[in-house]
């Protein structure tokens, strides 16, 4: 783990978190360092939230010195997971390219390795003006995550996120097949029949995002501190985790909320480092972690 010159404003066996402006951390740590940065900045929505969050047409500029360090400290090997929610034009039922037109900028350094796709089923209809009001737009429920490298070879490895067998595959596996060219042209060949452990998963995640009780939540309404409006799931900071990264390397949230990203790092046996501006959001992340202690307790001070 590398050693800052900001005190951590807590520390796991596993990973330490930090309350800072990402930039500041961010310029600190050494070149090709992380193995995976993974993240969900402050979207460009039309109304603020009181996280923060910049308008579309700044997003890129604002966004730009960011990316260039994330570029200069990713290892050779290593992958930027960036997922990006959309926003609608001001007055209009039409969308924001600002994602888009990030992705083109952001691929003058990186490669875009694959998109990728959060399904959230369970996502209230939005914009309610088009959808719930004047009926001409449907539900908005997928966020795009845009998977990045810095070359085009990146560490992946898709055994270690494989899914159940479908039933039809199952029976297939059991009884056999016939070896054919099928309507589609596709020649389905013996190697069909082999059992990997599971199914390859496609590029859309369904994780709904339901949660309205867990530790987290009961531990901040316990302590009175403010709870993150806008939290992952575990089930996709953990997919791409486990498919981008192996034990003991380093996973990066430079723009951490709650820590969710932390959390499931440190339950997959990797290294982490969290980054937030929020001191309540800071506060509020650290009863994630039964073995967190808080550098006030270990130092006397409080972090910066």
């Amino acid at each position: 783990m590398p050693e800052l010159g900001i005190m951590p404003a807590y520390t796991t066996r596993w990973g330490r978190a930090y309350r800072a402006d990402a930039l500041d951390i961010l310029r600190q740590l050494p070149t090709n360092s992380v193995a995976l940065v993974l993240t969900s900045p402050p979207f460009a929505l039309r109304r603020q939230k009181a996280y923060g969050n910049v308008p579309a047409s700044a997003y890129v500029e604002w966004f730009w010195p960011f990316a260039e360090e994330i570029y200069r400290i990713l290892r050779p090997d290593g992958s930027f997971v960036l997922e990006l929610g959309s926003a609608w034009n001001r007055g209009s039922g039409t969308r924001s390219l600002y994602q888009y037109e990030l992705l083109l900028r952001l691929c003058q350094r990186f490669h875009l390795a694959q998109d990728c796709y959060w399904f959230n089923p369970s996502k209230l209809p939005t914009p309610a003006e088009w959808v719930t009001i004047r009926r001409t737009r449907v539900k908005d429920a997928v966020n795009i995550i845009w998977w990045l490298s810095k070359t085009e070879s990146p560490q992946a490895d898709n055994r270690r996120v494989l899914v159940p067998y479908s039933r039809s595959m199952r029976r297939l596996l059991r009884d056999g097949y016939k070896v054919a060219r099928r309507p589609s042209q596709h020649e389905i060949g013996p190697h069909f029949q082999r059992d990997n452990g599971g199914a390859i998963p496609p590029n859309l995640l369904t994780v709904p995002n339901t949660r309205s009780s867990d530790e987290y939540l009961r531990r901040c309404r316990a302590a009175g501190v403010a709870i993150h409006p806008a939290r992952f799931p575990e089930a996709v900071p953990e997919f791409f985790i486990r498919l981008l990264t192996e034990p003991r390397q380093l996973v990066l949230d430079p723009f951490a909320g709650s820590n969710v990203t932390g959390q499931v790092a440190q339950t997959l046996e990797r290294s982490w480092l969290s980054i937030e501006i929020n001191a309540e959001y800071i506060e509020g992340s650290r009863l994630r972690f039964p073995d967190a202690v808080a550098s006030s307790a270990r130092s006397g001070s409080a972090a910066g």
